[in-house]
Formats: C-alpha cells, structure tokens, sequence
C-alpha cells in the first residue's frame, strides 16, 4: 500500500464550531472506503467558517460539509467570500484541459445551498417549517443515470435537516452550465401550490451536492434524536408518535444505513478513478 500514489482527501468543515455528528460520520466513511479499497489516503480537516482555513489545489477529493445558520446572510462575511473564491478556483482548474486528472467536489446541506445560491442555479430560502427527519427522496429521470446514486431505490430514504430549502431552479442556468436535477422532495399534494424543494443536483462532471445528509448513520442519529433537547423539539413540533416512529426507523437497513453505505462510497469511487488509473 505505501507504494500506491498517495489520494490526497479534504473535508471542509463548515459547523462553525457547532458538535455535531457529521464530521464523524464523514470521516468514518472515509476510513471504511479506505480500509475497503486499499487506497493510500491522507485526509485532512479544514475549518472554514471558525479559521478560515481552505484546502489548496494539492487535494485530489473535497467533501463539504453541512452547518447551522442561514445560507443568505452570510454572503458578506470573509469566510463565505473566500469560500466562493475557492469553489471558483476549483473549478477554473478543472475546466482547463491541460489540468488531469480532474477535482471533484461534493457538497452537503449548507454547503448545497451556498452552492446554490453561488451558481444562481435556484432560489434559496427559508422554510415555513423546519424539516427534521428521515423523509423519502424521489429521483428525477436525470438521477437515475446518475452514477453517485448507483444501487439506490426509487425513492430512497435520508436525513433531512434544515430550515433552508432549495426552489425555483433557473432552467436557462442550468443549461448554460451543464448542470442537472437529480432529486427532489416528497410530492405534497395536501398543500397546495407548494413547489417541492430539490435534493440533490449535479453541479457539472465534477461538482454534486445533496440537500440531505448522506453521510448520517444510525449510531449518530440516535444520539441526537435521544439528546432530550433534540426529543422534546421533535416532540413538541409534531408529537412523540413521530419521535418513535424516527427511532423506528433508523434501524431499517433499508432505509439511512442503505444511503450511508451507497452515496458517498460512490462518489469517491468515481472522483479517485483517474487517479487509480494513473
């Protein structure tokens, strides 16, 4: 293994100092793949929001994390500036043909929404409500081709937890960029003249972001669900019958277990492919 080109992997953590369990699971998925592939991998954690801190073009693979706060009213602060200078700068790289192999990025949450918001791809707003849960995420006909979502039902099940959400997509955008529409949010038919959120888009051949959590596990959501903060929110917000059914349902494998084990291991099989090759 010391012998095989080193991967270099950056997560950019962006929870503002927040505890959380994504980082953890982040990092867990990425020491699973590891161990599964037999790569040689240097990973390292990036503190966008507390330290300024970015990952340079020495990186090959760049996880994005989620966070707390509004995705809209940080877009004057330093960190928010440098962080869209970055994603740019990735971007340039990767859109020149002399540069190989290519960089990808994935972005989760708030990073898929500041992502969002940089490429004026959708409107990014807050929710009436938040949205707490484990909820069905439907596939859109480009994201059943879509090759990060490889082995995953139609709809497939995962974390969602925001106050944000991602709307409204600018179809010229789109186009112009190349970008795609993989998922999107349950139908609610109830509700009407309610525009379902979209989940997950394909920013370009590098670029992919969720608005749900990929990288959560059972372990870490039944820690936060049973934090007595956490249990009397859910509780009081929509009852104790939802609280259990929740707990209830991460235990399904079928359901967050089956989106942890599948999302992210893709995107690193693909975003490591050339460099495999080489």
């Amino acid at each position: 293994m010391n012998d095989k080109k080193k991967i270099k992997i950056a997560v950019l953590d962006l929870n503002n100092g927040f505890a959380n369990q994504g980082m953890r699971c982040i990092q867990q998925i990425i020491r699973d793949w590891t161990k599964n592939n037999h790569h040689n991998i240097q990973t390292d954690v990036f503190d966008v929001r507390q330290k300024l801190e970015l990952p340079d073009l020495s990186y090959n693979v760049f996880i994005s994390s989620g966070g707390p706060g509004s995705p809209l009213e940080t877009a004057n602060l330093e960190w928010d500036q440098k962080y869209m200078r970055w994603i740019d700068e990735v971007n340039e790289f990767n859109n020149s043909y002399s540069n190989y192999p290519k960089k990808h990025i994935f972005f989760i949450c708030h990073s898929f929404q500041l992502a969002c918001r940089h490429f004026k791809i959708a409107k990014v707003c807050r929710r009436n409500s938040t949205s707490f849960g484990v909820f069905p995420v439907h596939m859109t006909n480009e994201g059943r081709n879509e090759i990060v979502f490889a082995g995953m039902q139609d709809p497939f099940y995962a974390v969602d937890s925001r106050d944000y959400q991602v709307i409204e997509t600018d179809e010229i955008v789109i186009n112009d960029i190349g970008a795609k529409v993989l998922a999107i949010e349950k139908e609610r038919p109830h509700i009407p003249h309610l525009e379902r959120a979209v989940m997950a888009i394909r920013f370009n051949d590098y670029f992919i972001g969720t608005q749900f959590h990929p990288e959560a596990d059972p372990t870490g959501m039944t820690i936060h669900l049973n934090s007595e903060e956490k249990k009397q929110t859910v509780i009081k917000n929509h009852g104790e019958a939802k609280w259990k059914n929740m707990i209830e349902q991460l235990n399904d494998p079928d359901k967050i277990l089956w989106t942890h084990d599948h999302i992210l291991p893709n995107f690193l099989n693909i975003a490591v492919e050339e460099l495999v090759e080489n």
